[in-house]
């Protein structure tokens, strides 16, 4: 995996956030309008037409594949094509993370039409994409990069979409390898759990913590 390293300011950097995020916002937006939209046919081939011509405009000048993983020259990190935390990303929700100092991860967030599978629940693929990102951050929250391994999922009922609370944390460490684990949780309780494998690259292999921490709630 290539980094990018783009030397710009820390004024340039918010000037971007500023200016992509609320572009990535009305995108999300509009996703939402056309699930859900009942308007007149007139009106469809209207929008159809203006969704048409915004595109091309904003294809006259754009970076050939994916937005990759770029770095500002101080190594802040800009994940803004990912697909759970990207902020330029219309697909992701996205995420806000927040790490505790035990080392829990969490977030709170909101999963609307576009992420439907059974009538008015979160497809199950999400969750597991959803939980995937959660428990990778926390198995990376005492600074040690890792991987996933293997990630074990058990549906313990339907999502509803709507407001939704994930968390994870270090529950093991095992030589190179991390046990994360992490649930999806509704205003009644717990919807989705998981447990995950992350592996540790060699080249970080001598610098893992031997103090395992607590597991997750």
């Amino acid at each position: 995996m290539e980094f990018t390293l783009e030397d710009i300011s820390a004024q340039e950097f918010e000037r971007r956030r500023e200016l992509f995020g609320p572009l990535a916002d009305s995108v999300r937006e509009l996703i939402d309008a056309v699930i859900r939209t009942e308007v007149d046919e007139d009106i469809v081939h209207d929008a159809h037409a203006q969704i048409v011509s915004v595109v091309e405009s904003l294809r006259t000048r754009q970076i050939e594949g994916s937005f990759g993983v770029r770095h500002t020259a101080d190594m802040k990190g800009m994940p803004w094509g990912n697909a759970v935390i990207g902020l330029r990303n219309a697909v992701a929700p996205p995420l806000q993370l927040t790490r505790q100092d035990n080392g829990l991860v969490t977030t709170d967030f909101t999963l609307g039409a576009a992420y439907e599978g059974p009538p008015g629940c979160v497809h199950g693929g999400v969750c597991a994409m959803v939980l995937d990102h959660v428990l990778g951050q926390a198995g990376s929250a005492d600074d040690v990069p890792c991987y996933t391994g293997t990630l074990t999922m058990r549906y313990l009922r339907p999502t509803p979409l709507g407001r939704l609370h994930a968390e994870a944390i270090i529950a093991e460490r095992d030589g190179r390898k991390k046990i994360v684990r992490g649930a999806i949780s509704d205003a009644h309780g717990e919807t989705v759990t998981a447990e995950g494998v992350f592996i540790v690259p060699k080249d970080w292999a001598g610098v893992m913590p031997e103090t395992p921490r607590p597991p997750a709630r």
